[in-house]
């Protein structure tokens, strides 16, 4: 490793990297798990689907400005594993992360132009009780939650075992400091 590689993440990435696991985490359990099971004739549904939308594009913004950063600041270099196949593992997982959120936007986005959701948030138009299943995009937005959902505690789990059980510091690349 050359003296001008760093040792950690740009401070801008961590802080977005931070900020985005926590609102995928939180969006993944509210969509997934959450949503489901509050009946259609909830007044409070249509106003969970508008934030849960908004929550949405404020994460596609910030998942374009993590894209540029990644591309135009210095990064550390690869975390070795110490086997081969599992740095193969980490990097397809990487590579996946940002495929499948890129994917649950851009879904989101189909539902939320074809579904006409302004109309439904503004309560010109009711809930549909089919729960947008009619929809193509609404297919493709479960397929990638749960998808994404998979790569979030496998990249989780790697980090853990980083962490606990090779004690190598992988975490604090992802961290704030010198």
């Amino acid at each position: 490793m050359s003296e001008t590689t760093p040792k950690r993440y740009n401070p801008a990435l961590v802080a977005i990297h931070w900020l985005m696991a926590l609102l995928v985490i939180m969006m993944l359990g509210v969509g997934k798990f959450m949503m489901p099971t509050i009946p259609v004739e909830d007044p409070q549904k249509p106003m969970m689907l508008q934030t849960h939308a908004y929550i949405g594009i404020a994460i596609a913004v910030l998942l374009v400005i993590r894209l540029v950063l990644r591309f135009t600041t210095k990064r550390p270099a690869p975390a070795d594993a110490g086997n081969a196949f599992l740095n193969w593992v980490a990097k397809a997982t990487h590579f996946l992360l940002y495929a499948f959120m890129l994917g649950m936007v851009a879904s989101g986005m189909g539902l939320f132009q074809l579904a006409d959701l302004p109309s439904i948030f503004s309560g010109a138009t009711p809930y549909p009780a089919d729960y947008f299943s009619s929809f193509a995009p609404r297919g493709g937005h479960g397929i990638f939650s749960g998808l994404l959902l998979a790569l979030v505690a496998l990249h989780f789990g790697a980090a853990m075992y980083h962490q606990f059980i090779k004690k190598d510091g992988l975490l604090g690349r992802m961290w704030f400091g010198k």
